[in-house]
């Protein structure tokens, strides 16, 4: 082969191995777009339109009893979550379960840990990005911010009390006690994980919360402001 003909050859090669890797490079940027983005928009849209109906059916409820309650089904929406320090209308659905399918249906509740106003830790977990990254701003929040938790019984109000970064396999962050599994609850706790660093699921972003406050339909929703007082050592037994 002359000398020219194997320069055409590989030149040629060279041409379809470029073509191949700007593909391949359109494709991985579309599927950051679908990831980053799109997941949110469709995200956002449905847990909108959850949150709306779970309002109209709690607003349906004028004297629920506790008791006949049914237990929550895995994925089913029970709770709208609100935190005013993310914003006066920021509102997303609670759901049982944290699988992937769960998340992506809004925040979810660890099963098997205490459920809203109940002695115990109320764990819930949410993504930092994609399909909605609910718990986004997660580092923002600040020691005695809001978390206002509404169920067809009523709100539960929640303040925050402390934050810490661990890694995944570090589940007694969750704990009835937060820390120390062989103790026994006495207190009414909250407690958001997410991932971190952003973009990265390396660690856990943890955050801590202590019950201030319970309303039930009758006396109405509390108060929304971005703050409460800390509780005390004792409070929210």
């Amino acid at each position: 082969m002359s000398r020219t003909r194997r320069g055409g050859a590989v030149a040629g090669a060279a041409g379809v191995v470029g073509e191949l890797l700007m593909t391949l490079g359109a494709l991985v940027l579309l599927f950051l777009v679908w990831q980053l983005w799109w997941t949110d928009v469709e995200s956002d849209r449905a847990q909108a339109a959850t949150v709306s109906s779970l309002s109209r059916e709690f607003g349906a409820q004028s004297s629920p009893d506790p008791s006949a309650a049914a237990p929550e089904l895995p994925g089913e929406a029970f709770a709208i979550v609100r935190v005013p320090r993310f914003g006066a209308d920021y509102a997303r659905p609670l759901v049982e379960g944290i699988s992937t399918e769960d998340l992506a249906e809004g925040l979810g509740h660890y099963p098997g840990t205490a459920g809203p106003g109940e002695v115990g830790n109320f764990a819930i977990a949410g993504h930092r990005n994609t399909f909605g990254k609910p718990l986004s701003d997660i580092d923002r929040l600040q020691d005695g911010d809001r978390i206002v938790v509404e169920s067809v019984d009523g709100w539960t109000v929640y303040a925050v009390t402390s934050h810490e970064i661990v890694r995944p396999s570090q589940s007694e962050v969750i704990a009835p006690v937060p820390g120390d599994r062989t103790a026994v609850p006495t207190k009414r706790l909250l407690t958001f994980t997410a991932c971190h660093p952003r973009f990265s699921a390396r660690q856990r972003w943890i955050v801590h919360a202590e019950l201030v406050e319970t309303r039930t339909r009758a006396q109405g929703a509390p108060s929304l402001e971005v703050s409460a007082p800390v509780p005390a050592a004792t409070g929210g037994a």
